[in-house]
């Protein structure tokens, strides 16, 4: 039998399946997002992510020579807009670590209906923020995990300060990429008593605070169920004291739960992959800094894309891999979370990217 080839489609149109539906999994999934790694470094060593005794003065990183270049990665970010692909994210690592950052953001920009956007820790947007909205990004994400400066740099274990992440953010904010995500991830005993002041801090500016669960991500990090803060807490304790009220979603698989301020002041967001698993609508592909695909945040092992690449094969051919790999997928790992399967040898985070 001739193998199907799926014909390459603009974003907004997304590549049927061999039954002339759209693509979709093992769970009826569609594809919709991609999150880029384009690099596995990272300037901070933070503790529930890298840490310094993982990721040491002898940690192998990816050689630059096996990193996927510009070009390649612009490549695979246009045969996945042809397979219904809406949304790009830039990741890593830290994504800003990678030189000249903004020539992709704009090669990135000129796929027609691509909604392309980049995660940091925003230690570097101060001096990248206006190239990298010039080269066409709109939006960014930036990660503060306490406004209180001991915690942060015990935190991000690089001694960075809070005030220099603000500066980020407010040089991003006027390079016209607002309102500006700002991640909180939540540790019991660790940050949990600064959430209030997260959300008071940007409460009224635009901005929207996301706060996160802290999760089993990758293998090095010693996540235990009773460090993690559920979301309902957290909604709970910031309605206390400004009253929110649930927000529809923006699209069908997004992330976050939206709650918004009654008085009009902005909203928050949650993300809920432990106590609240969303495994069911999940709708992303992960593609590593080395060219490899990764299913699910919680992946044990990826699908290489990188040979198929670099031996000169067809679009057509690489678009039939990755929608190959998509029809044989049926992660649910937050729906199957347990203390012993949170033991397994997972990818880390910080390889395939938020």
């Amino acid at each position: 039998m001739m193998q199907k080839v799926f014909p390459i489609r603009s974003a907004s149109a997304p590549a049927p399946d061999h039954d002339g539906l759209p693509l979709a999994d093992t769970l009826g999934r569609g594809l919709r997002d991609l999150r880029i790694s384009v690099t596995d470094r990272c300037n901070f060593r933070c503790v529930y992510c890298m840490p310094r005794e993982v990721f040491d003065h002898d940690f192998k990183f990816v050689a630059h020579d096996e990193v996927l270049s510009f070009e390649e990665i612009a490549r695979m970010a246009r045969l996945f807009a042809g397979l219904g692909v809406k949304k790009v994210r830039l990741t890593g690592g830290e994504p800003l670590v990678r030189r000249d950052l903004h020539r992709l953001v704009a090669m990135l920009a000129e796929i027609p209906g691509l909604d392309l956007t980049l995660t940091t820790n925003g230690s570097l947007l101060p001096k990248q923020a206006a190239a990298l909205a010039k080269a066409g990004l709109k939006r960014v994400t930036v990660s503060l995990d306490s406004l209180d400066d001991a915690t942060f740099r015990a935190l991000n274990d690089a001694d960075f300060p809070v005030a220099r992440v603000i500066e980020g953010i407010d040089a991003a904010a006027a390079a016209g990429m607002a309102p500006i995500k700002i991640n909180m991830v939540v540790k019991r005993g660790v940050n949990d008593a600064h959430v209030l002041a997260m959300a008071e801090r940007w409460r009224g500016s635009g901005h929207i605070v996301r706060f996160i669960e802290y999760m089993d991500v990758g293998s090095t990090n010693g996540w235990r169920m009773d460090q993690v803060v559920p979301s309902a807490d957290i909604v709970k304790m910031i309605g206390a004291r400004h009253p929110l009220e649930s927000a529809d979603p923006n699209y069908s698989g997004e992330v976050a739960e939206r709650w918004r301020y009654q008085d009009g002041a902005g909203e928050i967001g949650v993300i809920s992959s432990v106590t609240q698993a969303f495994c069911s609508t999940c709708n992303r592909l992960r593609l590593s800094a080395e060219g490899s695909l990764y299913t699910c945040l919680f992946a044990q092992q990826g699908h290489p894309l990188k040979q198929l690449l670099r031996q000169g094969a067809a679009d057509a051919t690489i678009v039939n891999e990755i929608a190959a790999v998509w029809r044989a997928r049926g992660d649910r790992y937050s729906e199957l979370r347990t203390a012993e399967t949170a033991k397994q040898r997972k990818i880390e985070m910080s390889y395939i990217g938020g």
